[in-house]
């Protein structure tokens, strides 16, 4: 958050435009966890919205969640261009192990505003799909998030 100075010489906080998106994430995520485990695409989709479709470069990140599909961790773990972003298995198994994870549900944005899955998107998660089966880690998901909209590939049978 920026601190202004005004002109009576008192502090006031004005929110920037990513802390006001920064905050819903955090609300959304909270709303989540409550409601105790991810149940359908559409509500980790609109949380994922808000974390990251205001990026301008493209990130590639993990819902880790637990046997009941609740959720451990959400994080970003890789960054790219505008336009990509290289993904690595081993990354994504090695932390997921370290959480302890059951389940996951994949994510990236395509700053373009366009969230039509790719070829290559397709491809990384049949990639990561077989990596974390090896180690008994299921794929739920891959969430690809444009703009404000986003679309489930599992919705469209190629999870």
């Amino acid at each position: 958050m920026k601190h202004t100075n005004d002109s009576n010489a008192h502090y006031s906080l004005q929110m920037t435009a990513e802390d006001v998106l920064r905050a819903a994430a955090d609300i959304l995520e909270q709303r989540l966890r409550r409601q105790g485990s991810i149940t359908e695409p559409a509500q980790a989709g609109d949380y994922l919205v808000a974390r990251c479709a205001h990026l301008a470069h493209e990130v590639f990140g993990v819902i880790f969640l637990d046997t009941r599909h609740r959720i451990l961790s959400t994080e970003h773990l890789f960054f790219g261009t505008i336009d990509a972003c290289e993904v690595h298995p081993r990354v994504v198994a090695k932390r997921a192990l370290e959480l302890n994870a059951a389940a996951t549900v994949l994510f990236h944005n395509h700053p373009s505003g366009n969230p039509e899955p790719s070829q290559a998107d397709r491809l990384i998660t049949d990639r990561l799909k077989q990596a974390l089966s090896l180690l008994d880690i299921r794929v739920l998901d891959h969430l690809v998030i444009g703009g404000q909209q986003h679309v489930s590939l599992a919705a469209r049978g190629w999870v």
